[in-house]
């Protein structure tokens, strides 16, 4: 199931160039092990959930049918109506929808889980985004990411720093590749309560995008 809201809104982010590479970029990534991950990212979820940044849909087919309904915000018009052809096959019912991680389209409370995948590298303004994450989020629910971060090792982090101030940016649709998803979700008042650190590509040569955590976090309580 899938709304046809592909046509503009006020809240698009345009990435023309970026959105057609990556559309055919992803699929690649699948065969290259990102498959695996998403079905690892999206296991045992159930109940109503929102997927901020779904790009083209490709966590669609990963969703356990235990889950009832997800809401799938992306903001880029081109990789919307990719998504929209996911959601018609997918295994469980999905609503595509225009609209930004900073400003999601829900009501307070409303969802079981909120999904972030390969999103926080390129949101303008990542505390604003999770405070809208608390906001939709119901008492014990649950924040599962998959995500580029900062390197470990201090020669790596500096390759990324550079890139992130010339070109990367440009050509990544704002990606930023020295990101701390972990810290930023802890600042926001969650606990990271599972996390794996891991290489994808998983291939010889390293690239400033290649290191990435994947985790489930909750509201932290008092």
């Amino acid at each position: 199931m899938t709304a046809a809201n592909s046509s503009p809104t006020p809240s698009d982010l345009r990435h023309p160039m970026f959105s057609w590479i990556y559309a055919r970029m992803s699929r690649r990534m699948e065969a290259g092990g990102m498959s695996g991950l998403r079905t690892e990212l999206l296991a045992g979820l159930s109940g109503r959930v929102v997927e901020l940044g779904a790009g083209n849909g490709l966590n669609f087919a990963h969703y356990p049918r235990t889950v009832s309904e997800v809401v799938a915000v992306e903001p880029e018009p081109y990789l919307r109506t990719h998504a929209e052809g996911a959601a018609a096959t997918a295994p469980v019912p999905v609503t595509v929808t225009p609209g930004r991680a900073e400003k999601v389209p829900l009501a307070d409370d409303s969802v079981d889980a909120v999904v972030l995948c390969l999103v926080m590298c390129s949101l303008p303004d990542r505390a604003a985004a999770m405070a809208e994450v608390r906001r939709v989020l119901r008492p014990n629910g649950s924040l599962r990411f998959l995500e580029h971060t900062i390197a470990p090792t201090p020669g790596l982090r500096a390759v990324q720093k550079i890139v992130d101030a010339t070109f990367w940016p440009r050509i990544a649709g704002g990606c930023h590749t020295a990101t701390d998803p972990v810290g930023t979700i802890s600042t926001a008042g969650f606990e990271v309560t599972e996390l794996r650190r891991l290489r994808f590509p998983d291939i010889r040569f390293t690239q400033p995008s290649t290191p990435h955590v994947l985790g489930t976090a909750q509201m932290a309580t008092a």
